[in-house]
């Protein structure tokens, strides 16, 4: 029967290695809400949409249909995307006769 080594994850000590630590250290995501202090919400300024690229909610549950859902760049998308009905009682949509 085979004898399985123990597997060894330790990097060498040199420059590269130190490099990859230091960078490692900063790619790592942080949380930043303590449990009872800033506990994260569905209403912490941070979820909320208040004009950051942070936020998209609006505080209510799934709304999405309000008009300041959205982060910064969702909103100004949005009202870039809106386009007025040109057809009205006055001007009718029509199709052509044959």
């Amino acid at each position: 029967m085979p004898v399985n080594e123990p597997l060894n994850f330790e990097q060498p000590k040199n420059k590269l290695s130190d490099i990859a630590e230091q960078e490692r250290k900063k790619l790592l995501p942080k949380n930043d809400y303590e449990k009872d202090v800033d506990q994260y919400s569905s209403v912490h300024p941070d979820a909320l949409a208040t004009g950051d690229a942070q936020g998209k909610g609006t505080g209510g549950d799934l709304d999405t249909y309000n008009d300041g859902a959205g982060a910064i760049q969702d909103i100004i998308e949005r009202k870039s995307e809106i386009v007025f009905n040109q057809y009205k009682s006055n001007n009718p949509y029509t199709t052509p006769s044959a």
